[in-house]
């Protein structure tokens, strides 16, 4: 089996991508990061999902974004809630977390490098998404092309990266069947920017939106407790 470094939020494009992985016949290694964002839940979460999905090995990585800030998700921010799909829709919100895919990336290649694994998988998606500009298709073959210039390995020809990005053209409503038919356990996910100290999701950021859209559009229901559906 070829080996492939999963990225994983704990949420549930991260966790449908990492499922993906495995039906796709690849010894997934899942990365995870605790980069002083909000909240602890979603990392909780990834170990779980890690564990169902058998995952070989589960990292999580310690890195302080908080020392830039610059979002509401590593500063004392407001979180945006209750927003229209057209308002989510228009430019870049104030939960981009400054180049995070970009160092997230970064650490994945160089333990794909290690683990001599020449695919990385990530969750991106650039249809029902919060305008990212760091989950664009452009963003990833560039990256890819970057990453065969800096590593021992590409230099030599030893491997030659690819960046999966199995949901990226994808809606909302699309990555929620293919869970479904991936058997993520839904329960297991945490998608919420802002939750209560009990762990319940908002249910008005845009990630709780956006997701619950994508049950909505599936007909089924989200098994989280949310404070608001």
């Amino acid at each position: 089996m070829k080996r492939a470094v999963c990225l994983l939020s704990g949420g549930l494009d991260s966790s449908t991508c990492l499922a993906f992985a495995r039906r796709e016949g690849f010894e997934c290694y899942a990365l995870s990061f605790d980069y002083g964002q909000r909240h602890k839940f979603e990392l909780e979460a990834a170990k779980k999902v890690a564990a169902s999905l058998e995952a070989v090995e589960h990292k999580v990585i310690s890195i302080d974004l908080r020392a830039f800030g610059g979002s509401a998700l590593t500063a004392d921010i407001e979180v945006p809630k209750s927003r229209s799909g057209d308002q989510m829709g228009e430019g870049i919100p104030v939960t981009y977390v400054p180049a995070r895919n970009t160092i997230f990336l970064s650490l994945a290649l160089a333990w794909a490098e290690v683990l001599g694994a020449a695919d990385i998988f990530i969750g991106v998606n650039a249809i029902d998404y919060s305008g990212y500009p760091d989950c664009r298709g452009e963003y990833i073959e560039a990256f890819t092309k970057m990453a065969d210039l800096a590593t021992k390995s590409g230099v030599e020809g030893a491997t030659k990266l690819k960046i999966h990005t199995p949901l990226i053209e994808l809606s909302k409503g699309g990555i929620t069947k293919l869970a479904q038919d991936l058997g993520v356990d839904f329960s297991l996910t945490f998608t919420c920017y802002d939750p209560d100290p009990q762990g319940r999701p908002c249910g008005l950021c845009d990630a709780c939106q956006l997701r619950l859209k994508g049950f909505s559009e599936v007909g089924i229901v989200d098994p989280l407790p949310y404070q608001t559906r």
